[in-house]
């Protein structure tokens, strides 16, 4: 199975109103928040992947880290995520862009902004774990295979979605500030008809 696939049955069944109800939000709204921060998480790793010690960085933390097992008890990481690996794993992926990107996700889907990192608390090791459980199917990727899989992943999730583009923006800019700001304005823009 793909990794686009793994995440799709690990936040399928009764997963989506676990954690609708862990960060106090509806169902509809959390599901539009998990569909609008995934691409983001995901272009996030393609993104770091881009080059070789990125690539390396990923695949020694997976191989580390990542086994795939966090995926087989994702209630238990729901209920205790405050205190769970997803802010640094949200480091690693997101660094400083994190408040642009809680932003944008924010915007995009309607979570109230105070819901989205505690959100994305629970979303970055669940697709880590989904990294991880590939490479392990996959009997241990490379650093070109783990870049050209998140690339494609990245690809796909964001295929047709043109806000999905506009919010990925948001990985590739360097840090001047402006970018961001430009890019957020669209986001925002976009929302706004």
């Amino acid at each position: 199975m793909n990794l686009t696939g793994l995440l799709s049955d690990a936040l399928g069944g009764g997963t989506v109103s676990q954690i609708s109800e862990a960060i106090g939000a509806d169902e509809a709204t959390t599901s539009n928040a998990i569909q609008t921060a995934l691409p983001m998480l995901i272009g996030g790793l393609a993104n770091n992947a881009s080059n070789e010690g990125g690539a390396a960085s990923l695949l020694n933390a997976l191989n580390k880290d990542h086994d795939g097992s966090i995926l087989d008890d994702l209630g238990s990481l729901i209920s205790g995520a405050s205190g769970g690996p997803g802010a640094g794993i949200l480091g690693h992926i997101l660094g400083g862009r994190q408040p642009q990107v809680e932003q944008g996700i924010s915007a995009a889907s309607g979570l109230d902004m105070g819901k989205v990192a505690p959100l994305l608390m629970m979303l970055a090791p669940i697709v880590m774990g989904a990294l991880g459980k590939t490479n392990r199917q996959q009997g241990g990727m490379d650093v070109g295979s783990l870049a050209g899989l998140l690339g494609g992943a990245s690809q796909t999730m964001n295929s047709g979605n043109p806000l999905m583009g506009m919010l990925g923006g948001l990985l590739d800019r360097d840090h001047d500030g402006s970018a961001i700001d430009d890019v957020l304005g669209m986001v925002m823009g976009a929302m706004r008809k």
